[in-house]
């Protein structure tokens, strides 16, 4: 019986942040490059998936990627360089490799972006769905990067347009700028650029990418100011929105995206979305013209817990959605014009 209520991705359940992780075997003994080693036995289940999955920006992250031995590979720009860090998960242990600079900050946070800092258990369903969901998904914990930039720059892209857009212009740009990740991932995998490299990108190579003035002067805007950005993962979830928020063209929206990843922020619901309200209203009270405001009064029990971001998650993992009634929204190319 459990096999038919196995739950099955879907575009909504992928935007809640699931990738299928195979199963995997074992890895070989052997390997190219031999990197700082680190394993973590599992107070609790783990789906490597659903807790990495919101990092993921597209299938073609080149920052991110699924091997079929069960691992989870990430290039990251840490405090101390760039770094590449395989993860997976075996016999109730996390085991994790690291290459390069960054590679003792990667294992030192490995707990924090496997969930450790998360309390799953401050969540109390008010909804039977919600319920019926974290049954289904006990391997479900909120990442803790501990990295702003890393979040923020995506999240901009991200802005009012599809996210066919942002994952190409992610695709391209980290492609194009980044470094090449530290490791047996050299040639397959980017870190992201670092700050200066944004800065310097020309007008035109946003302009192929397909990001218009206003993002991309957003992120000009929020690399100048770096390092005070990633000082704010020193600080609590609402004091780092409230700084964000300084840099224009980061708005709600795009403070909560980020925080949800760099600080696990599990109250960090997203306002303001084009999809999420009638999505969230649809799920929870069969209301699919639902606004913001509706959507945070459906939340609302969840206040109180700290825990709205989970309950939003929940609901999108569910595959609940209202039935499709207009044509998609239409692929821009500014890089076209």
């Amino acid at each position: 019986m459990a096999g038919r209520f196995a739950p099955r991705p879907t575009r909504t359940t992928v935007r809640g942040g699931e990738v299928v992780v195979p199963p995997g075997v074992p890895a070989q003994a052997s390997r190219p490059v031999s990197g700082l080693r680190r394993t973590w036995a599992l107070p609790w289940p783990l789906d490597l998936g659903l807790v990495l999955g919101p990092l993921r920006r597209g299938p073609g992250d080149p920052t991110f990627r699924t091997t079929p031995d069960g691992s989870v590979w990430r290039a990251s720009r840490t405090p101390l360089g760039p770094g590449t860090l395989r993860v997976a998960v075996r016999g109730g242990a996390a085991e994790a490799e690291a290459w390069g600079p960054g590679a003792a900050w990667l294992l030192e946070k490995l707990p924090e972006m496997l969930g450790a800092l998360d309390d799953p258990d401050a969540f109390m369903p008010r909804h039977r769905l919600l319920a019926m969901v974290r049954h289904r998904r006990p391997g479900l914990r909120l990442t803790r990067t501990g990295l702003v930039l890393e979040s923020l720059i995506p999240s901009v892209l991200e802005q009012k347009v599809t996210t066919d857009e942002a994952y190409r212009a992610w695709r391209l740009l980290v492609g194009k700028f980044g470094d090449e990740a530290p490791g047996p991932a050299a040639g397959r995998m980017r870190v992201m650029p670092e700050p200066r490299t944004w800065a310097l990108i020309p007008s035109w190579e946003w302009h192929r990418a397909g990001v218009d003035d206003k993002r991309a002067s957003a992120i000009l805007r929020a690399v100048r100011v770096a390092a005070r950005l990633e000082q704010t993962v020193g600080m609590g979830a609402a004091e780092a929105r409230a700084r964000l928020e300084v840099v224009p063209g980061i708005g709600v929206w795009t403070s909560a995206e980020t925080v949800q990843r760099s600080h696990g922020a599990a109250d960090a619901v997203t306002v303001g979305d084009l999809h999420l309200p009638g999505i969230v209203g649809y799920a929870l009270a069969g209301d699919r013209g639902a606004d913001d405001a509706v959507m945070l009064s459906l939340l609302e029990p969840y206040a109180g817990q700290g825990q709205r971001h989970r309950a939003a998650r929940l609901v999108l993992l569910s595959g609940r959605v209202p039935p499709r009634r207009a044509p998609r929204m239409r692929r821009g190319d500014i890089g076209r014009l």
